[in-house]
């Protein structure tokens, strides 16, 4: 990463990840039209079910494409760590709308199980095809995608997926047996399922929200990499954050074992921000203090 405290913009994966959620958009808002028009045609309350949380998932997309935009500015006089937290603030905003229509699918299909409805068989299965690849299609678009939003709105469109997978299966049973009750049962788990990934992603970016320390980097540990420094007797005021999932910053306070000249200050600042890159700290901010001299900022956090 080199001396990423000057890093302004984003990483090399946030720029593809605008244009990949901006295809997933296009892909999904086409489909949702579609989707109305065929629920009302083959008559199948499932179908126009799912439309109303396809458009849903288009919305979230639409937010996750423009919050990854803004994400990208660089720093300025407003915002001076950047705009890398708006991506976080369409991940809430998309888990918000996943939970809503998670819990709309649920009302619908529970009581379903008890009173099934007559639908259209073939139509329902040649339209679960189609549902399968255009959100398959979405889905592998944003594979590899790391920002915490690609995630958010993989998870959307990999519910689609399972989604259609449940109303193809329901189909092909409807087809050959009469068992209505099949379709909403395979929906309210695959929904279930969808709940638990949701929470689970709510919880990491709340976390990050909150400041809590990224769960791959541990404070002890950086801590004891610092003291390895011969330079260095010991640390406090040690605070690490992230600001989107990715970037990751450090602020501390390091005491030196002698007071050093400013060009060895410099190579040891260096040293300890090259070793701080190691353990994917992207952003250092230090201060370097004399032996005996009393820190100002001992008992304020």
């Amino acid at each position: 990463m080199g001396h990423a405290h000057h890093h302004h913009g984003g990483h090399g994966h946030d720029h593809g990840a605008g244009s990949n959620i901006k295809v997933a958009f296009f892909l999904n808002f086409a489909f949702t039209l579609l989707e109305i028009v065929g629920g009302l045609w083959i008559n199948s309350v499932a179908i126009l079910s799912d439309a109303l949380h396809d458009l849903g998932d288009s919305l979230s997309l639409g937010l996750a494409w423009y919050f990854e935009n803004v994400a990208k500015r660089g720093r300025d006089q407003k915002y001076t760590f950047g705009y890398k937290r708006f991506s976080l603030l369409g991940a809430v905003i998309n888990s918000v709308i996943l939970l809503v229509g998670s819990f709309i699918i649920l009302s619908e299909a529970i009581p379903r199980i008890w009173d099934p409805q007559e639908v259209n068989a073939p139509g329902m299965m040649a339209f679960a095809l189609l549902g399968i690849l255009v959100n398959g299609a979405a889905v592998l678009r944003l594979k590899k995608g790391e920002s915490l939003n690609e995630r958010v709105v993989r998870l959307h469109l990999m519910e689609d997926v399972l989604g259609w997978v449940a109303v193809l299966i329901g189909g092909i049973i409807l087809y050959f047996f009469d068992l209505p009750w099949i379709d909403p049962l395979l929906s309210v788990l695959i929904t279930l399922y969808v709940l638990y990934n949701v929470i689970r992603n709510l919880r990491e970016t709340m976390n990050i929200l909150l400041q809590g320390t990224p769960k791959h980097i541990s404070a002890e540990k950086v801590e004891a990499v610092l003291k390895e420094i011969p330079e260095i007797r010991s640390v406090h005021d040690l605070h690490i954050w992230t600001l989107d999932g990715s970037y990751n910053v450090l602020t501390m306070h390091a005491v030196a074992e002698f007071q050093l000249p400013v060009q060895q200050e410099e190579e040891l600042k260096k040293r300890i921000r090259a070793a701080m890159a190691g353990m994917d700290i992207q952003h250092v901010t230090m201060e370097l203090e004399r032996p005996g001299e009393a820190c100002s900022h001992k008992g304020n956090l």
